[in-house]
């Protein structure tokens, strides 16, 4: 039912009052009042068959009843607490995500995030699809009224949706008790779906979540041609994630900021190391003086195999360099889209990353690669989360510094190349009421080294963090 409303996706104040007319003269008896709990202050009242029900716009509480939402300018109700109050009875098929409604001369269907409706085997178009709103079902409310039969009607200047019911007069169905079949159809509708529906929509749908977190590593060792084991400082990451619907499925994107920084030692300096001494040579930093040649001693830390060591070898049997001692930084990002694949929160899916160094004129160096994330429970007090991203190619152009000891390598490009993998697990612990949260695990990257890479490379440490429950 369209809705001369506000824009869409957000609560309304709407009073919802269904006026349930009995047929014939007789007057019927009155159901007891629904126990709805009581009033907190400032929640917005909704009248249903003459009682009061009480739900607060921008957030569930247990029994109580959620408002009404407004999306594309159609209204949407809680589907179990209308169709229930009308003598239905509600079935959730969890594998299927669909809501079958029972009732005397009507059958109701509908599917999470499809917009269809089918009323008695018709299937029928919605212009907004039905969809788990912090764990209750709603669905627009001509659901209730094509699906039941009900007369509805929209008055603007009190913002009321007013829903008249006629429900068939009881009376046919006690005449013949004598017949089999009506039996049957009473006891299977209240003992069978009751006990099911009841349990399988809280557990089962997932709110969708989406959080910020900040990481400090604690000490990470740092293995690569320039340390051999060195403890890195300053080193921190920042991610975050959110999980949305898309065609029918539950999907995540998330990303990962990561720097950290390094000493790379040696035993002489820069005044020792001059250029064009034999035995030594000047790669420091951003020098764009490079001559290969050896090092004054083979324990020295200073030693660095440089980038295409192998076509220096064959050039003049030489691949080192000496490197004064400096601080080195890394940064990476990536970032990944995955879908869920199983409960709660496990996805698959595609990564990009790109990693960036500051030192001897290393290219960035980027690939997409695959992996496994399952993230963390924040609606939980306390959750897990863990994930392994592999990339199998990660590359960019390495230029060869100018330099006249370099012979025809001297200014040339050539690729450099890893396989990449990353991974984490770790633990959240919420604060109570609060919507920050904090966490700790452990983490690393190893990249194992391809096309003209110097060796292979490894950073990991334990974490600890603090996050933001969007």
């Amino acid at each position: 039912m369209q809705v001369f409303g506000r824009a869409a996706g957000w609560l309304v104040s709407v009073g919802l009052f269904a006026a349930v007319a009995a047929a014939g003269s007789t007057a019927q008896a009155q159901p007891a009042p629904a126990d709805f709990g009581s009033p907190p202050s400032g929640e917005i009242p909704i009248i249903f068959n003459d009682h009061h029900v009480y739900a607060k716009p921008d957030r569930l509480r247990a029994n109580r009843v959620l408002a009404a939402l407004v999306k594309n300018g159609t209204i949407l109700v809680p589907l179990r607490s209308l169709f229930e109050q009308t003598g239905a009875t509600v079935s959730y098929d969890a594998a299927a995500k669909m809501v079958i409604v029972t009732k005397p001369g009507a059958d109701v269907k509908v599917t999470v995030g499809k917009p269809i409706v089918t009323i008695n085997g018709e299937d029928r178009p919605l212009d907004v699809p039905p969809e788990i709103y912090r764990g209750t079902l709603v669905v627009p409310l001509r659901v209730i009224a094509e699906g039941m039969g009900a007369y509805v009607q929209w008055l603007t200047d009190k913002r009321t949706v007013v829903v008249r019911y006629n429900p068939s007069p009881p009376s046919p169905t006690p005449p013949p008790p004598a017949p089999p079949p009506p039996p049957p159809p009473a006891p299977k509708p209240t003992a069978a779906p009751t006990a099911a529906p009841t349990a399988a929509p809280t557990a089962t749908p997932l709110g969708y979540e989406a959080f910020v977190v900040g990481d400090y590593d604690l000490s990470p060792s740092v293995y690569n041609e320039l340390s051999p084991g060195n403890k890195a400082s300053s080193a921190y990451d920042v991610s975050g994630g959110f999980e949305f619907p898309l065609i029918g499925e539950r999907w995540m994107l998330e990303g990962n900021y990561r720097t950290l920084s390094y000493p790379h030692n040696s035993l002489f300096g820069t005044s020792i190391c001059t250029a064009g001494t034999v035995g030594c040579n000047t790669v420091s930093g951003h020098d764009v003086v490079y001559q290969s040649g050896l090092c004054p001693n083979t324990s020295d830390p200073g030693c660095v195999t440089v980038v295409g060591f192998q076509n220096v070898q064959a050039f003049n049997g030489l691949g080192q360099a000496y490197v004064p001692g400096f601080r080195a930084t890394e940064t990476d990002f990536d970032a990944r889209l995955g879908a869920k694949v199983l409960d709660p929160r496990v996805y698959i899916g595609v990564g990009y990353f790109v990693k960036h160094y500051n030192y001897l004129g290393y290219p960035n160096v980027s690939g997409i690669g695959f992996g496994l994330e399952k993230l963390p429970d924040l609606d939980q007090p306390f959750s897990i989360f863990a994930s392994g991203w592999y990339y199998p190619t990660v590359s960019g152009n390495y230029t060869y510094p100018t330099s006249v000891f370099l012979g025809p390598l001297s200014g040339t490009v050539i690729k450099l190349s890893y396989s990449a993998l990353k991974y984490q697990a770790g633990a959240t612990l919420d604060l109570g009421k609060s919507p920050i949260y904090i966490q700790g695990g452990f983490q690393g990257e190893h990249f194992t080294g391809k096309t003209n890479a110097p060796g292979n490379t490894s950073v990991n440490s334990p974490f600890v963090g603090l996050g933001l429950h969007l």
